[in-house]
């Protein structure tokens, strides 16, 4: 493969590569004319178009709910997907794709669509939007009242896109980035970069016939201690990648670390940093929003301890005043949820939202939060920029491989996998081993600092002990990994 560079794709190397992905399955030839998604989309009324209703949220200064939810039939994705909105006030809706579909595993999704119809219950842990095609997608989103989004993990997409958008899909979540090195163990950096230029071309060309389609990169990452500077990296070069190739409008994630302070930091300095830098490298016209993902860690068995631990992330999504959250549910720890506990974590959500919307923390210690993760995360991009002599695709591939962009606990081979992160003595997610990360000396002093002050609390060495007993702590009923709790 030539060597990725961040331009965007011309007409005729799109319609190349369109023509490959059409013939990767029969559905493929139902989205031949890109011209019939565009005709089609501009007769989905406004208040089901995702941009426009996260648009009028952002302006508004609200909070949205939204739930993960797919399963494998049509009429019972219409079912579930109904139920969140109407018993779980969701404001806006998923369809998570199944983990075949994912792998581009489409014969093993259809023999799971077969399997669920002759037993009645849903075989896939999710939707299988590419089997059911364009007239299956349309049938779903023709029955919905609220905008719905595709939510997946899948390394390469593009026909899922091409599948989705014709079928009236109006967000798209995922990246080269986010939906490789935390989803894959041998996926090149090149190849899933290339194949989401792809797919952010698709959103450019449909943004240029009128319809403005969301685009969300995936902010958890691992969803296992996450340092914000990590996550909050990914979105920013995940966003100017998106930028390139004509997406518009942008909703850039993050995954709740746990600590109040460093989390509603996170979210603020998160908007910021990714207007900022699309400012500054010639974006300027693109809409950003954020979104706030409720622990993505291990839960509680207990409901109520779980209530506990969805409710602290929806304090985090109101007082950061994130566009919109994405709500876990009680029965996290038992695997897919039913639609009623599904229903009672967004209305939990919604409760802590509108109680808590009109205040705010105090600014001093926000300010100081921000200030850090400022640095950290304009470390990591601007290396990015460095490393690639000023093109921000080439630069990710090189800062992944030289462990300057390093996501930890990911199964990737190609992840360098040396930055360790763990708690400081108040919770907040620091770095116990910086790794290969180009920090600056003040930035590592301050992270040692951190886990010193913590070891001396807790009468013990700042060991890698500290991050193996962090990363159960929520399912243990702690937000510390302490020794002896």
């Amino acid at each position: 493969m030539s060597e990725i560079r961040n331009k965007r794709l011309s007409d005729d190397e799109f319609m190349s590569i369109r023509r490959e992905i059409l013939g990767q399955w029969p559905t493929g030839q139902e989205v031949q004319e890109i011209e019939d998604g565009i005709e089609y989309q501009k007769s989905i009324p406004p208040e089901k178009n995702f941009t426009k209703v996260l648009n009028k949220a952002k302006a508004q200064g609200k909070t949205l709910v939204q739930p993960r939810a797919g399963v494998a039939l049509i009429e019972k994705q219409i079912e579930l997907l109904n139920y969140l909105a109407n018993e779980g006030e969701a404001d806006l809706l998923p369809s998570t794709i199944d983990s075949y579909t994912r792998q581009n595993r489409y014969q093993e999704a259809k023999v799971g669509i077969e399997e669920s119809i002759k037993t009645g219950k849903s075989m896939l842990n999710g939707f299988p939007a590419v089997n059911h095609g364009v007239r299956g997608c349309r049938q779903l989103t023709e029955n919905l009242t609220k905008p719905v989004q595709v939510r997946h993990g899948t390394p390469d997409a593009r026909l899922l896109t091409e599948i989705t958008y014709a079928g009236g899909f109006t967000s798209y979540e995922g990246g080269g980035i986010s939906y490789n090195i935390p989803y894959a163990k041998n996926v090149p950096m090149e190849r899933t970069i290339a194949d989401w230029q792809y797919i952010d071309r698709l959103t450019g060309i449909f943004e240029e016939g009128g319809i403005s389609i969301n685009r969300e990169p995936y902010g958890p990452l691992t969803g296992t201690l996450v340092p914000p500077f990590v996550s909050h990296s990914v979105a920013i070069i995940e966003a100017l990648l998106a930028a390139e190739q004509g997406v518009k409008n942008v909703t850039v994630g993050y995954g709740q670390c746990g600590n109040l302070v460093q989390d509603v930091a996170a979210l603020q300095m998160l908007q910021v940093l990714t207007d900022e830098y699309l400012e500054k490298y010639g974006y300027g016209d693109v809409t950003v929003t954020t979104v706030l993902h409720q622990w993505m860690g291990g839960f509680p068995q207990d409901e109520a301890k779980a209530f506990a631990v969805i409710s602290w992330g929806s304090v985090v999504a109101a007082l950061s005043h994130a566009t919109k959250v994405i709500v876990k549910t009680p029965h996290e720890a038992m695997g897919v949820p039913t639609k009623e506990a599904n229903a009672e974590g967004l209305r939990c959500t919604k409760q802590i939202i509108n109680m808590l919307g009109d205040q705010s923390l105090d600014e001093n210690s926000l300010e100081r939060e921000k200030e850090i993760i400022r640095q950290e995360t304009c470390t990591v991009v601007d290396a990015c920029y460095k490393l690639g002599d000023g093109d921000i695709a080439i630069g990710t591939i090189r800062a992944v491989e030289a462990g300057v962009l390093d996501i930890p606990w990911a199964p990737s081979r190609f992840n360098r996998g040396r930055l360790l992160p763990a708690r400081d003595n108040d919770g907040a997610v620091r770095v116990f081993s910086v790794g290969d990360v180009p920090f600056s000396q003040d930035l590592i002093d301050f992270h040692k600092q951190k886990m010193e002050e913590r070891a001396r609390y807790e009468n013990r060495e700042a060991s890698f002990q500290m991050v193996i007993d962090d990363v159960y702590a929520i399912s243990k009923g702690r937000l510390v990994g302490r020794p002896g709790k």
